[in-house]
């Protein structure tokens, strides 16, 4: 399994990471059984899993829960890490801190934290007490209302520079590890030279050190959703149809169950 200091052995032998997000025991033992480098418990999970509209419906309570069930499903095989939600990094240290410390209970390995603003103090204060950070610049949707709707980040150069500042300063509080979220692939690769610490991009272009996706979204669960950055490797929608429609047909013509399916 990856551990923090696999993160930078990583970086250095120039071994791109895998990510995907993960919430549930189901899928959690399937990818334990991949080459995946690290499941996400991301605050997508208020979409993906609940069907609200952004992440910030997410809370401590429901992140822990489904980090509870991937971390039962991988059995500690892989590097689990899960998103701190929307406020939880916004109270006090005492409050973050508890949150965090809840989050690795549950089974993570790591949180992950959305900007920097405000949260150096903060990332490095859990670094210290044993928590690891792995931060999250450019488009972090937990800012969607902030930033008028999930739109493509750091096309100015003043953005530009400020994004540079930012993922230092992440690296300098003790992050292990960097998200970039739709920004120009130029400067996502700037910022991967730049640092220390690997960055993991999605639709932030193929020169950074690795990639994440939603898992339900690689798979094609929805398949009206087609942001540039995402590929899919299977048209799960219509797989599953094609089994519901199957089971319905045998059901009802009395094919299912047969006598080598019932008890005598």
């Amino acid at each position: 399994m990856l551990t923090v200091p696999g993160f930078t052995e990583a970086k250095i032998q120039k071994r791109k990471l895998s990510m995907i997000t993960c919430y549930d025991a189901s899928f959690a033992r399937i990818l334990a059984k991949s080459p995946i480098d690290i499941l996400l418990v991301g605050d997508s999970s208020a979409m993906v899993m609940e069907g609200r509209d952004s992440t910030i419906h997410s809370t401590v309570e429901s992140i822990a829960s489904f980090t509870a069930s991937v971390a039962r499903g991988a059995e500690n095989k892989k590097f689990v890490v899960a998103d701190m939600p929307f406020l939880s990094v916004r109270g006090t240290r005492e409050t973050a801190t508890l949150a965090a410390g809840q989050l690795l209970r549950a089974g993570a390995h790591a949180v992950k934290i959305e900007g920097l603003t405000g949260n150096a103090e903060l990332v490095r204060h859990l670094v210290e007490s044993g928590i690891p950070v792995m931060g999250h610049l450019g488009l972090t949707p937990q800012f969607v209302n902030a930033f008028g709707g999930m739109k493509v980040q750091a096309k100015t150069q003043e953005a530009q520079e400020r994004l540079i500042e930012d993922a230092g300063r992440f690296q300098n509080a003790g992050a292990f590890s960097l998200v970039l979220e739709c920004v120009p692939s130029l400067i996502a690769a700037r910022i991967a030279s730049l640092l220390s610490i690997p960055v993991i991009g999605i639709g932030a272009g193929p020169d950074v050190d690795g990639q994440v996706l939603v898992l339900q979204d690689l798979l094609g669960f929805n398949p009206g959703f087609k942001p540039k950055f995402l590929r899919t490797y299977l048209n799960s929608e219509e797989l599953f149809k094609g089994a519901f429609e199957k089971f319905h047909e045998e059901v009802v013509s009395g094919e299912f169950p047969n006598r080598g399916e019932s008890y005598s």
